[in-house]
């Protein structure tokens, strides 16, 4: 079997939220035709959803002999009990419940038996009150694949385009002063293997300057001729296509690159969150493993009722199948 047409794994995320209730939606939606999904988490909680919403169809564990193209299949997780399934409560059994769902579909990717990963929402809070620390999604999947959290990076992909942040959530001082030429370089690296796995060959990467107008020469600051021109410089000398560094605003409104390289977290999330909206996919890469979370939160707000769109999850597994 290919590692393409090995199946792709959706995680429930945190299961106080729609994730849960949106995996369970995807995963049917593809049946119909598409990748094949397997749904990662607690069954109790997978199969509450299918009973709610498709209760004509199966569920069978992975690898069940008696599962069939019409049957909706999943990885099993013990991680939360029944009588702590609370639709819609910020909790903290939930976060660690979403942590133990990512670190089996991550083990499962790893061993061979998955082509991707797709993370549905988490919540911040429940994780951080389990005592697990985590700000978002890349940094849990360089801890669990035993890399460096500074060698994995978020890349956004929506609306045209493709960014990666070179630092990401944190105070906005601290990751301009640990922007580095090395940082620069291998968010780079780590962008053009990811596009080289989604199928762009050779591609053309634009880096956006630390300072307005990548700093007008010194005019705004001398952190881009310090740090992002000698950098571009050498990755050319690499045979890597790179543009700039040239302010984000211009480049963007040239739109002539396959992916950008962001500084930092709004300077690449806004213009997707703008163009994309709740649509986006937030690809993790560096880990060797690929792996994509989506562009909204867990709203647990509507969490348990029926209403939640699945349309982010499913543009998710097209763009990991290398149909997006």
């Amino acid at each position: 079997m290919t590692q393409a047409s090995l199946p792709i794994t959706v995680t429930i995320g945190d299961p106080h939220g729609i994730g849960p209730e949106i995996a369970v939606k995807a995963a049917v939606a593809f049946l119909q035709g598409g990748p094949r999904v397997i749904l990662v988490g607690d069954r109790f909680i997978i199969d509450h959803y299918r009973q709610r919403l498709f209760p004509t169809i199966a569920l069978r564990e992975a690898g069940d002999a008696a599962a069939g193209p019409d049957c909706l299949e999943f990885l099993p997780v013990e991680a939360l009990r029944p009588d702590q399934f609370k639709p819609g409560q910020i909790d903290p059994a939930a976060g660690a419940a979403m942590v133990a769902y990512a670190a089996a579909a991550l083990d499962f990717a790893r061993a061979g038996k998955a082509h991707a990963v797709v993370g549905c929402p988490h919540n911040e809070t429940a994780v951080n009150r389990a005592g697990i620390p985590f700000s978002g999604y890349p940094g849990l999947v360089a801890r669990l694949t035993n890399m460096p959290e500074d060698q994995v990076f978020m890349m956004l992909v929506g609306g045209g385009l493709r960014i990666l942040h070179v630092t990401l959530h944190e105070r906005l001082a601290d990751g301009l002063a640990r922007i580095t030429p090395e940082l620069v370089e291998a968010a780079v690296h780590a962008c053009v293997a990811a596009l080289t796995t989604l199928g762009v060959a050779s591609p053309r990467i634009g880096l956006f300057g630390i300072n307005p107008h990548a700093g007008e020469g010194g005019l705004f600051g001398d952190d881009d001729e310090r740090i992002n021109v000698p950098t571009a410089a050498r990755l050319r000398a690499q045979g890597i296509d790179v543009v700039g560094p040239v302010g984000a605003d211009v480049m963007l409104g040239e739109r002539n690159c396959d992916a950008y390289i962001a500084m930092f977290h709004d300077q690449g999330h806004i213009p997707v969150k703008l163009m994309a909206g709740r649509h986006a996919s937030a690809l993790s890469i560096g880990s060797g493993v690929l792996f994509s979370s989506v562009g909204h939160g867990s709203a647990f707000d509507i969490a348990g009722q029926g209403i939640a769109d699945p349309e982010a999850v499913i543009r998710t597994v097209r763009l990991l199948a290398g149909h997006g």
